[in-house]
């Protein structure tokens, strides 16, 4: 795919699947899979304690986990600096996909 090519996305089925291109590392899905959860995790305790506190923690587990994944494992940029909207649905995506068994966990 071009770097031209990838500038122009006009749907999120057409981003998806250069979003799983560019999380093929089995540790880097683990560890966005790893925040995606702690982000609902956190985001149901803060809820159920009203610790609203605590939702500043939502895009450190968040990102944390996936930027890890991407710097040190995937060794790419995350999308997510090019392509934030589209980026952050993938997250959800992805994993829904993975525990639907759509794609391998």
């Amino acid at each position: 795919m071009s770097s031209q090519a990838e500038e122009r996305f006009n749907s999120f089925a057409e981003f998806y699947p250069f979003y799983l291109q560019e999380h093929s590392n089995d540790i880097c899905r683990r560890l966005h899979y790893v925040g995606s959860l702690l982000v609902l995790s956190v985001l149901g305790y803060a809820f159920s304690t009203q610790q609203w506190a605590l939702l500043w923690l939502l895009p450190l587990v968040g990102y944390g986990f996936a930027w890890v994944g991407h710097f040190v494992f995937e060794k790419n940029r995350p999308a997510t600096f090019k392509y934030p909207l589209y980026s952050f649905l993938g997250d959800w995506v992805m994993l829904k996909d993975a525990f639907t068994g759509r794609i391998r966990f």
